[in-house]
């Protein structure tokens, strides 16, 4: 029998319901329903479909996680449920879920910090996380860059999204290109049919008189505003839109600020492993131009495999994990959910 702690994680933040287990650094079970194809008629989550959602999903993702881990709810030594950030009405649904289960199995109970849990899965794949370390989170609603001195003991944010974060930029990109929702793997896909040098887009907060304000900070929004103009220009002079390579140079733009921030950030602060993590970390290019770029200056990056790097509760039991196994006390029963919870705070103290 392992002495390793059983964690059995919640995630509910957005529009995927997950529930994941995990005996140390091994994934046991992770369990994912996802209510993305309701949203993707009105072309970006509905809060409020996303909270009717989870409370649809949250009790069958629960069983099929336990099965697949071949344990009960009695086997399990803690539960770990993300508090924030997130949507309030999801995020409520899990935490009121984690506390029902917790009070009926009397299992200690954990509000951990979505962002850090998407840090803490490499964990699941590549091991202990080397310290310090650099951290790239991007997703929808963030673009971070995070310094990791200590996971359980907290994080120092280096620089954040100033407006549209990586993640959101390519779904309204995807939309004003008709190419659905949700617009990272759409995008990814066709990308690979283009010329990623056809069109020059912005690199947003990278020019000299950013550097002393901005230097770690991310923004898309002017990256999105150009692709409309430069589509619209072309709609009205008649001519067709070529879409692939439209795709290619909009992302080649955003991959292009993101591994320039974020391994000028590993650099500066004389860091050898750069972690990405997040939605968006499951993007081909990105990935590849952070391998490419990290070679030159003897950077290592460390990026879960696609499936671990969108929302889902194989990360939040990792993150419980680690507290656990640190002898950091549990959270309150009545812990709150906190849509707007700071990176700051790694977990809800007790």
């Amino acid at each position: 029998m392992s002495d390793e702690p059983l964690v059995l994680g919640i995630e509910t933040s957005c529009d995927e319901t997950g529930v994941g287990i995990v005996r140390g650094h091994t994934l046991l079970a992770d369990q994912i329903a996802s209510s993305v194809e309701q949203h993707a008629r009105f072309g970006g989550v509905v809060p409020e479909v996303a909270s009717r959602a989870h409370l649809e999903a949250i009790v069958p993702t629960m069983q099929r996680a336990l099965d697949e881990a071949k344990v009960t709810l009695n086997d399990i030594d803690a539960i770990a449920v993300t508090a924030g950030p997130g949507l309030a009405g999801a995020l409520l649904v899990g935490v009121a879920a984690a506390k029902g289960y917790a009070l009926a199995a009397d299992k200690p109970i954990y509000g951990v910090n979505h962002l850090a849990a998407h840090v803490a899965v490499d964990t699941l794949e590549h091991g202990p996380l080397p310290e310090p370390a650099v951290a790239m989170l991007v997703s929808g609603g963030h673009s971070s860059l995070l310094l990791v001195d200590d996971l359980t003991a907290g994080v120092t944010p280096l620089g954040a999204t100033i407006d549209d974060a990586a993640g959101e930029a390519f779904d309204k990109v995807a939309r004003l290109l008709g190419l659905g929702f949700p617009g990272g793997p759409v995008i990814d896909r066709l990308a690979r049919e283009g010329d990623r040098g056809a069109i020059s887009f912005p690199r947003g907060l990278t020019a000299p008189k950013d550097f002393a304000k901005h230097r770690f900070d991310f923004s898309f929004s002017g990256l999105k505003t150009a692709v409309a103009r430069w589509v619209e220009a072309r709609e009205r002079s008649g001519e067709p839109v070529p879409v692939a390579d439209v795709a290619a140079s909009f992302q080649d733009a955003v991959c292009d600020v993101l591994t320039a921030k974020a391994l000028d950030a590993c650099r500066e602060h004389g860091v050898e492993t750069l972690i990405i993590g997040g939605g968006v970390a499951a993007n081909s290019r990105l990935r590849l131009l952070a391998e490419e770029r990290a070679a030159k200056f003897g950077i290592r990056v460390r990026v879960p495999r696609p499936q671990l790097c969108t929302d889902n509760g194989a990360m939040v039991a990792a993150l419980g994990s680690h507290l656990v196994a640190a002898g950091v006390a549990p959270s309150r029963l009545d812990l709150p959910a906190d849509s707007a919870m700071a990176l700051t705070s790694i977990a809800v103290a007790g």
